[in-house]
């Protein structure tokens, strides 16, 4: 007898009245839009513009879904145009298949359209969204559970998670692998997000962490699961992705802090004011509130001394008087 595990949706669609509410584009659109709001605050906090995040996300966003469904698609590509499948099924997103691998480097092609007509160092931009991704990841991990999918082997863990019968899967207790990589990518967020802080990382830096450390968890949690794969070697594709993209991460930070150490000065050429190297975002936000402070200090001073207002407004028009005689001269 099961005493305790995690329960599947008898459905992954929500009908509104007309409109079905499909919990798979619920949830990535949730994550979009939480990267999005968590990009915007971490660039402005580099000293970029409120919005920018936003313009660029209209670029890398759809570039992303089409890589993300591309690389499902060529890497599954038995799930569609094997004998007795219907290749039109390939375009129907909504039914679950985005490989992160190929929403990350086509949403990076389209970031980097995005920040050319902006004007908009790439990397500069990359690190600022990282954490944002890894909890669009986290969130949109969730749409597999509606959908029933990529789930592990079969456990009798207390937190097993309970698969449904259908023409593609058998019933019973796996171990829920969405929810593996669904935590794992918030520790990431928060990983990113301390490590940025800390040593703060510029020039792209942040972003290979984010990369490198997915790539870690991955790899782990991508062995357990039971959905058909391609194997090269005994490991799974993704595993061998994993490996490979995790290699490149770690060499591209090693790397970039040779060559460029530091972190970018200014990120976007619209905003008022660069951000000093060697100064953290609490730093940028006391030294606000301190000129804030001085501002507000000096006006109530001037009202408590109209003598020295006085003085002050002679002093003022005199220099415009004299402006004044020169400017007739």
């Amino acid at each position: 007898m099961d005493l305790a595990y995690i329960p599947s949706p008898s459905t992954g669609v929500i009908h509104l009245g007309p409109i079905p509410l499909r919990g798979y584009a619920f949830c990535i659109i949730l994550g979009v839009f939480v990267a999005v709001w968590l990009g915007n605050k971490r660039w402005i906090a580099r000293g970029g513009t409120a919005g920018t995040v936003a313009d660029i996300a209209v670029w890398a966003v759809p570039f992303g879904l089409v890589g993300g469904r591309l690389y499902h698609v060529i890497t599954d590509y038995q799930l569609y145009f094997s004998e007795g499948e219907n290749w039109v099924d390939a375009f129907k997103i909504w039914e679950g298949g985005l490989g992160i691998w190929g929403a990350i480097a086509f949403g990076a092609v389209g970031a980097w359209i995005g920040c050319r007509r902006r004007g908009i160092p790439l990397p500069a931009y990359a690190d600022a969204i990282a954490p944002g991704i890894a909890l669009a990841q986290a969130i949109g991990r969730w749409g597999n559970w509606f959908n029933q999918e990529l789930y592990g082997k079969p456990t009798d863990l207390p937190w097993a998670l309970k698969i449904t019968e259908s023409a593609n899967r058998e019933a019973g207790l796996y171990h829920p692998t969405f929810l593996y990589e669904s935590l794992w990518c918030v520790g990431v967020a928060f990983l990113v997000i301390w490590a940025d802080r800390r040593f703060k990382l510029g020039h792209g830096r942040a972003f290979a962490l984010y990369v490198a450390a997915y790539c870690a968890g991955r790899g782990w949690i991508e062995y357990m699961r039971v959905d058909e794969a391609h194997h090269i070697l005994g490991l799974r594709l993704n595993v061998w992705t994993a490996i490979i993209v995790f290699v490149l991460a770690v060499v591209y930070m090693v790397v970039s802090a040779r060559v460029r150490p530091g972190r970018e000065e200014i990120v976007e050429p619209r905003s008022r004011k660069p951000v000093e190297t060697g100064k953290t975002d609490d730093d940028a936000e006391d030294a606000a509130d301190a000129g804030t402070g001085k501002d507000a200090s000096d006006a109530s001073d001037d009202a408590a001394d109209p003598d020295d207002a006085g003085d002050s407004h002679d002093v003022e028009n005199g220099a415009g008087n004299g402006a004044g005689s020169a400017a007739k001269g």
